[in-house]
């Protein structure tokens, strides 16, 4: 839903992991964000979210007001997990607001 949105606790780095019902091909990945300064993006193929692996890290552009729109291509990337870490902010909290994967 547009209406809704996470938010950090105030600390960093901070993290939330989504799961598949099954290991998939995702060819990109896009989030939308806000205040977000450094974004890390992990994957795990295994039937639990464990043996995580760094798949992109990338420093955001500010954009005061506006939410961030980032796109990830990842060409043949499989995941059952992804897990989104992030490591820094420009303020104390930060919010996300909507997270897509383009795949099979």
């Amino acid at each position: 839903s547009s209406e809704t949105f996470w938010t950090t606790t105030g600390m960093f780095p901070q993290e939330f992991i989504i799961g598949f019902p099954k290991c998939v091909k995702i060819s990109k990945v896009a989030i939308q964000c806000y205040l977000v300064r450094t974004l890390r993006i992990e994957r795990s193929i295994s039937k639990d979210p464990v043996g995580f692996e760094e798949c992109i890290e990338k420093d955001l552009q500010h954009t005061e007001g506006q939410l961030q729109m980032e796109e990830f291509p990842l060409p043949d990337f499989q995941a059952t997990y992804l897990r989104f870490i992030i490591k820094s902010a420009f303020d104390h909290f930060v919010s996300v607001h909507r997270v897509m994967a383009e795949g099979t």
